[in-house]
């Protein structure tokens, strides 16, 4: 299956040049995907860098967005909303996209850049970014749990890397978890295979950005020095 856009049509609509001149820029040379020199019908996918010669290209953005329980992060079927078409409908925002996944049944903080970099860097496995959660059980969270979530623990055939685990001190059954890793489902598979079942899973912070007062489906700009943090962490420069 063709993913991705066309190249001419990418520059275009960033705001760039128009499909022609992109053709000529193509054509002369002057674009890179990635460092490597663009053809005419190359495609761009969201995470890719792209650069012109004598072209200057978007802006970065960086923002931080509460997704509500039942928003889809990417691909949303028949019935279902995307986080992209929730930012257009109700904001106006758009040319960004989010960064890893959060699933329909989860809610909290979802980063949205037009920076690959960004990307690459955050959903890397070897690179090991904080990611907190508020989480929320059937039962109360004991002793044995708590080691047992730190420690790791086997999901199928993984064992999952230790984590930081602080109990909520005015709600028994609710517990902070921080990973620095990020498979599927990973909290909840974590929990039912010690015999606990999540009833509310919320991200709150992701590297050094965390949710702050935002309400479900209202989003915030990264600047200034949370974002020289945000981005010194990632080692971007």
């Amino acid at each position: 299956m063709t993913t991705g856009v066309r190249i001419n049509k990418y520059l275009a609509d960033q705001g760039i040049c128009s499909r022609r001149e992109a053709d000529s820029l193509i054509a002369a040379g002057k674009v890179r995907i990635n460092g490597v020199v663009a053809e005419l019908g190359s495609r761009v996918l969201p995470t890719d860098i792209v650069t012109t010669k004598g072209k200057r290209g978007p802006a970065k953005r960086y923002l931080a967005y509460y997704k509500g329980r039942g928003i889809i992060t990417h691909s949303p079927g028949p019935d279902e909303i995307d986080i992209a078409t929730k930012l257009r409908r109700d904001y106006g925002v758009q040319d960004v996209y989010p960064v890893g996944r959060l699933d329909k049944d989860s809610e909290g903080l979802i980063l949205l850049t037009n920076d690959g970099r960004v990307t690459r860097e955050l959903l890397s496995p070897e690179h090991g970014h904080e990611r907190e959660y508020d989480v929320t059980v059937d039962k109360p969270v004991n002793d044995w749990f708590v080691r047992h979530m730190r420690q790791g623990v086997k999901i199928e055939r993984y064992t999952t890397k230790p984590a930081l685990v602080e109990r909520n001190s005015r709600n028994p059954k609710r517990f902070t978890i921080t990973l620095t890793e990020g498979k599927k489902h990973q909290i909840r598979r974590m929990c039912a295979a010690l015999g606990y079942q999540v009833q509310s899973l919320k991200r709150v912070r992701i590297a050094n950005i965390t949710l702050g007062k935002l309400k479900a489906n209202q989003y915030r700009k990264i600047q200034g020095e949370e974002l020289v943090t945000f981005l010194a962490q990632l080692g971007i420069k």
